[in-house]
């Protein structure tokens, strides 16, 4: 009943397990998401002129991504360091003229236009990296309840009254086997011959 009580993985799940699962720390998902958000915003101002629907739609899948491949150690990190990649991939497609102040003020113009892809992205990297912690949790109180559950039948009390028998019994036969023996015989010498008298 078990087996057929549970529910059909969805495809989309199973799709997402085929994924290679790589374990990247802190650092190397923010260094991952803002190398590929940079690329996408190259690639998306060299073909489509710097479309905010494309990138912003690139974005979520690669923030996913980013919240799926960090390691468990480090999975607060990935609702950080989304956003940081979303700000590096929007310079090449924020237009900005004037310089380095100029270029700055677009990005941050950028950034307020299209808050909700930022906002979104960085919802689903929290997601994921919630649920991905909410089981890790799971995962460790489950083998503090199978302890708690109790010893196995070799570990009660029936195993240790049998090798407390076979210890009594063990004790009675070499009490016994001394007795036989005489109490001279157990250390193996002979009793002291008496001395003749003159």
């Amino acid at each position: 009943m078990g087996q057929s009580a549970r529910r059909p993985v969805p495809p989309v799940v199973l799709a997402l397990r085929r994924l290679p699962q790589p374990r990247l720390t802190g650092l190397g998902a923010g260094l991952f998401a803002s190398a590929v958000m940079l690329t996408l915003g190259l690639l998306d101002r060299l073909l489509l002129d710097g479309s905010p629907v494309v990138y912003g739609l690139l974005f979520l899948p690669v923030s996913a991504l980013t919240a799926l491949w960090v390691r468990t150690a480090d999975l607060v990190t990935a609702p950080i360091g989304v956003p940081i990649a979303f700000a590096v991939g929007v310079v090449p497609i924020a237009g900005g003229t004037g310089g380095l102040g100029g270029q700055a003020m677009a990005v941050v113009t950028a950034l307020a236009v299209h808050a909700g892809w930022l906002y979104g992205g960085t919802l689903v990297a929290g997601l994921i990296a919630s649920v991905r912690k909410i089981r890790e949790m799971g995962r460790r109180q489950h083998p503090v309840r199978a302890s708690a559950a109790g010893p196995g039948p070799s570990g009660g009390p029936g195993a240790a009254g049998g090798s407390g028998g076979s210890g009594a019994s063990s004790v009675v036969g070499d009490a016994s086997a001394v007795g036989a023996r005489g109490p001279g015989s157990g250390s193996g010498r002979s009793a002291p011959r008496r001395r003749p008298i003159a």
